[in-house]
């Protein structure tokens, strides 16, 4: 650059300012997703004027704006929730999970109970046939010893069968 004249030198200045401007020429905006956005492009149409945060010739920081929530307030809209942080999503994902377990064991508590009952069902269905057949029923003494119903032990088995089959369905 020596050999140059110096109007040139400063012509070739200029050129390079200009290019080098051209350059720094970046956008940095947040998206929809909340997830910053880098490029020598401008943002796309959708963004909104808030959510740019760097552009070719709007000044990073201005100390005298006010913040984005006064800013919200007086324009009267509601302030904007802020999206969750990792601690609290993962709260509401341990929320969610131990709700779906104890959903899944009183589905199957109420899974067993339905059996049992069904089963109960089936036992005095079954002991209702013997009675009405007048088959020769049998039970157990205190010694462990069989010994065949008599009248008055039929009638009240038969009795409590009736109440059973009253539950079922």
């Amino acid at each position: 650059m020596k050999h140059l004249p110096s109007p040139l030198r400063v012509a070739l200045a200029a050129a390079l300012l200009a290019i080098s401007t051209q350059a720094l020429a970046q956008y940095l905006w947040i998206d929809e997703k909340g997830v910053k956005q880098l490029s020598d492009r401008p943002p796309p149409p959708h963004i909104p004027e808030k959510n740019i945060l760097k552009a070719p010739g709007k000044p990073l920081f201005n100390p005298n704006a006010p913040a984005p929530d006064e800013q919200a307030a007086d324009a009267g809209e509601p302030k904007a929730k802020a999206p969750p942080t990792l601690s609290e999503r993962n709260a509401d994902y341990n929320k969610r999970k131990a709700e779906a377990a104890q959903a899944a064991q009183k589905s199957a508590e109420e899974g067993k109970r339905k059996a049992a009952e069904q089963s109960n069902c089936e036992s005095a269905r079954n002991n209702q046939r013997a009675l009405d057949e007048g088959m020769r029923m049998t039970t157990y003494d205190k010694d462990g010893q069989r010994v065949v119903m008599g009248d008055a032990e039929r009638a009240e088995l038969a009795k409590k069968t009736q109440q059973a089959l009253g539950n079922c369905h």
